[in-house]
């Protein structure tokens, strides 16, 4: 059975938000899931994230690894 499942997430660290989002956009497109951007600042990007709960799953752990120049404390 496939549950949708809507999340907000607030990723912080050292974070470039223009690359931060660009990984995040990537990540949801493979991920076949949908993304809403909120609040984004060099020390933090906030957005909500619906789909496929493993998929959810799936994209909370890439972008906590994030893209390479950025570093993600919490």
């Amino acid at each position: 059975m496939r549950t949708n499942e809507a999340v907000q997430f607030v990723f912080e660290g050292s974070i470039r938000s223009d690359s931060f989002v660009g990984f995040a956009r990537h990540r949801a497109a493979r991920l076949d899931l949908h993304l809403t951007l909120g609040p984004c600042q060099d020390d933090r990007v906030a957005l909500a994230i619906r789909g496929q709960n493993d998929l959810v799953d799936a994209f909370e752990m890439a972008c906590s690894l994030g893209p390479q120049d950025c570093i993600v404390h919490d």
